[in-house]
C-alpha cells in the first residue's frame, strides 16, 4: 500500500508539472489588460520569468521551455551577465520562493533583423537547471500544425508599464486576454508590411507595454496552454486601439527544437 501511494504521488507530481498545465489555475475574466492592469493569480503562470541585470532592474520577460531553457525576444539583448528569475509574482515581496539563475548561453536567431524585427527570438540556457514546483513549470511549445484562428482568445503576461504617460510599472504580475488577428487584417490596421515570423493580437482596449517584451502569448486548447507568440513590437507604445505584433512561435519552432537538441 505504501509503495502504491508513493508511485501514485510521483505520477501526480509529474502530471502537475507537465508543460502548459499550471498547478495553480489562472482566472481569466476576458477584460484584463496590462495597460491599466489586472493582477494575475499568484503562481498561475508558472513559465513566466523576468530577465534582470545585476542591479535587479527588470528589462524583459520570457518563458520557461524546459529545466534548462528560456525563450525571449532578440531585441531584449540578453547577455550572460544578466539573470533569469523564476517563480516571481510580486516584485516587492521578500518572502517568495524564487529561483535566480545565471546564464551560460544566449543564442539568437541567425536571421534576426534589428531593423524589421524579423525572427525576433533568442534562447537562453540557464547556468543550472530550474527546479519544477507548483510555481515554476514549463509552457508547451507551439507546433507548426497548431491552428489558432483569428478571434481566438489568448493571454499575455508581464510586469511592463501599465501607463505610457506616467511610466508606472506594477509590482504584481499582470495579465490580459486578447484576440488573435488574421495576418492580412493586422497588416491593414498597422499599415506596415508584416513578415511570416509575426502574428498579431490585441486592440479592443488591451495592450502590452514597455517592459513586457520577450514575454509569452499563450493560447489554451484541450486544457493545455501553448506558447504561440513572444511580445515583440507595436505601432505605438502601449496603444490599446491597435493590435501588437508577436514573434510567431510555430513558424520558428523547428529552429528552437534544433538549438535545444544541439546544445
Amino acid at each position: 500500500m505504501t509503495l502504491f501511494w508513493l508511485l501514485t504521488c510521483v505520477a501526480i507530481t509529474k502530471a502537475a508539472y507537465g508543460c502548459g498545465v499550471p498547478a495553480i489555475k489562472p482566472f481569466i475574466s476576458g477584460h484584463a489588460r496590462i495597460v491599466n492592469g489586472k493582477n494575475a493569480v499568484s503562481g498561475s503562470w508558472p513559465w513566466q520569468v523576468s530577465l534582470q541585470n545585476r542591479t535587479g532592474y527588470l528589462f524583459c520577460g520570457g518563458s520557461l521551455l524546459s529545466r534548462n531553457w528560456v525563450i525571449s525576444a532578440a531585441h531584449c539583448n540578453v547577455r550572460t551577465s544578466h539573470f533569469v528569475v523564476l517563480g516571481m509574482y510580486d516584485r516587492a515581496s521578500k518572502s517568495e520562493a524564487r529561483q535566480v539563475k545565471g546564464i551560460s548561453k544566449v543564442i539568437g536567431h541567425p536571421l534576426y533583423k534589428k531593423e524589421t524585427l524579423f525572427n525576433d527570438v533568442l534562447l537562453v540556457k540557464l547556468s543550472s537547471p530550474a527546479v519544477y514546483t507548483a510555481r515554476v513549470s514549463p509552457v508547451c511549445l507551439g507546433a507548426s500544425i497548431d491552428d489558432f484562428p483569428a478571434g481566438y482568445k489568448c493571454v499575455t503576461t508581464g510586469w511592463g508599464e501599465i501607463n505610457a504617460i506616467t511610466r508606472q510599472s506594477p509590482n504584481k504580475l499582470q495579465q490580459l486576454s486578447l484576440p488573435l488577428f488574421s495576418f492580412f487584417a493586422c497588416q491593414k490596421i498597422l499599415g506596415v508590411k508584416l513578415l511570416n515570423s509575426m502574428i498579431c493580437a490585441g486592440a479592443a482596449g488591451t495592450s502590452t507595454c514597455l517592459g513586457d517584451s520577450g514575454g509569452p502569448l499563450v493560447c489554451r486548447k484541450n486544457g493545455i496552454w501553448t506558447l504561440v507568440g513572444i511580445v515583440s513590437w507595436g505601432r505605438r507604445p502601449c496603444c490599446t486601439s491597435t493590435p501588437g505584433a508577436f514573434t510567431n512561435v510555430p513558424y520558428i519552432q523547428a529552429w528552437i527544437r534544433n538549438v535545444i537538441a544541439r546544445n
